[in-house]
């Protein structure tokens, strides 16, 4: 059986609004509803989410739908991007470029890549480690991390999401990847 990391669905993006309060988007909603046909299985008996609002809201829509309430964990949550805060696309491409290609550097006051990835390896770790399957969801970012990490690979950016709302699997037994990122589909 595999274990599942879900990345949160598409959001309300609010400049006024701190990051973690940001809502799902009604887009985000749908494909967070439609979440249990891949980022679920039957012998899963838990769903834990980061503790940000988006991530929240998505392992609920999933949860609902395959009646399991989701626990938190903020040790899932998305990188501390919190020395910015909110950035303009055009300046957050560029600066999520820069954390990917120097990890052991804080780019612009946020966490390190490093520190992120040992934190996220960590809290899915403890999440797994009595041998039992689990949906994490989480954020693209950190997912790419712990990608990276289940493979055995370098930091790097062409690990990350193809868009919000993906799903990829791994066997936590022998902490591997058994798949790259899938878009989850209404």
């Amino acid at each position: 059986m595999p274990s599942y990391f879900l990345t949160h669905a598409e959001v309300d993006v609010d400049p006024a609004e701190p990051i973690e309060s940001w809502r799902l988007s009604a887009t985000g909603r749908i494909r967070a509803g439609a979440a249990h046909r891949t980022a679920w299985d039957p012998a899963i008996a838990r769903i834990v989410s980061s503790e940000e609002r988006k991530a929240v809201e998505t392992a609920a829509l999933l949860g609902g739908a395959v009646s399991i309430t989701p626990a938190t964990d903020p040790l899932l949550g998305e990188i501390d991007r919190s020395a910015t805060g909110y950035l303009p696309l055009a300046e957050f491409e560029p600066v999520v470029d820069a954390f990917f290609a120097r990890p052991t550097e804080s780019v612009r006051g946020w966490e390190r890549a490093v520190d992120a990835q040992a934190r996220i390896v960590a809290a899915v770790r403890a999440h797994t480690a009595d041998g039992s399957d689990v949906t994490i969801v989480s954020h693209g970012a950190v997912g790419a991390l712990l990608l990276a990490d289940l493979l055995g690979e370098p930091i790097s950016r062409a690990l990350d999401q193809p868009g919000m709302g993906s799903v990829l699997t791994f066997d936590p037994r022998t902490w591997s990847a058994r798949s790259r990122w899938s878009r989850v589909t209404p």
